[in-house]
């Protein structure tokens, strides 16, 4: 009998050993460090995120990408595994690195708003080898970065305008007011037009309600990319195309303002887009591609 208890305590103490050790078989993997960034400088023992793992420096190193040097030694999978460290849907732009591209946004802005509208657009950043998928994440986020002085500005800054941007010609008009279509959201989305072709494609009534690009940040992140992935605007292709396809940074320009700022036409402001889009593929850990101008 003794014998027999003996036996149902050692099991039972195995089932008990068995129930410790499980949770942490599956406990959440590790928080990451800060994003890589290819033109900082790391000492020994300096730490950075990269593709979902975290990495800690061996010895001084720049501009050496983790998991392609011997510098950098392997941490282990962090903020839940994926493409890149807090990512949702493999999107390759983390939550962080969009805090560092973003520094003073308007918190408007959001990056659950910019992830939960991705759904939109299945295609974009997710087209191509990880290279060009980082690429056009930062193209887009470089020239709306533009568009709105950093994430700053969610609606036209000069009330003047705002009556102009009324096509009385269209058969439907403006339902919302004479002034209601005035810039918005991330590429500042303006004219009665644009705003019923955005809202018939999202399945948003945008002709007659175009506030929601100001009050809600996935509506709003939604007309950005549906004017990326839909619209040639003044240029020969979308700008989806021109990053997925090879054409290169400066045709997204041209698609976004065409002459007004290409073909000399304002290089101080192509030159800034430039400028975004390089310090935004550099966070993300690529190279900008050519063709950057226009």
């Amino acid at each position: 009998m003794i014998r027999r208890i003996m036996g149902l305590l050692a099991a039972l103490g195995a089932v008990v050993a068995m129930v410790v050790v499980l949770p942490a078989t599956t406990a959440a993997a590790a928080e990451c460090a800060a994003p890589w960034n290819s033109s900082s400088v790391y000492t020994g023992g300096g730490s950075a995120s990269y593709n979902g793992h975290n990495w800690t420096a061996k010895w001084w190193t720049q501009n050496e990408t983790p998991g392609s040097s011997d510098v950098w030694a392997d941490q282990g999978s962090c903020g839940g595994g994926g493409t890149d460290p807090g990512t949702p849907s493999g999107f390759v732009v983390s939550e962080a690195q969009f805090n560092q591209m973003f520094p003073n946004r308007n918190p408007f802005y959001t990056y659950d708003g910019l992830t939960a509208a991705l759904s939109a657009y299945p295609g974009f950043a997710n087209t191509g080898s990880d290279t060009v998928k980082r690429q056009e994440a930062a193209a887009f986020l470089a020239n709306v970065s533009h568009e709105t002085g950093g994430l700053v500005y969610v609606v036209e800054q000069n009330t003047a305008n705002y009556p102009h941007y009324c096509d009385s010609s269209q058969p439907y008009g403006c339902p919302a007011g004479q002034a209601a279509y005035y810039g918005r959201g991330p590429i500042q989305l303006s004219w009665n037009f644009n705003y019923k072709a955005a809202g018939d494609a999202l399945g948003i009534d945008l002709l007659g309600n175009p506030y929601l690009v100001e009050q809600n940040a996935s509506v709003a992140w939604k007309t950005g990319l549906w004017y990326w992935n839909t619209q040639n605007g003044p240029g020969t292709m979308t700008a989806h195309n021109a990053m997925v396809n090879g054409a290169g940074f400066g045709e997204t320009i041209r698609s976004i303002n065409g002459t007004l700022e290409c073909n000399g036409g304002n290089p101080a402001q192509v030159q800034s887009r430039i400028d975004r889009y390089q310090a935004f593929v550099a966070i993300l850990g690529t190279t900008p591609g050519s063709n950057l101008s226009c």
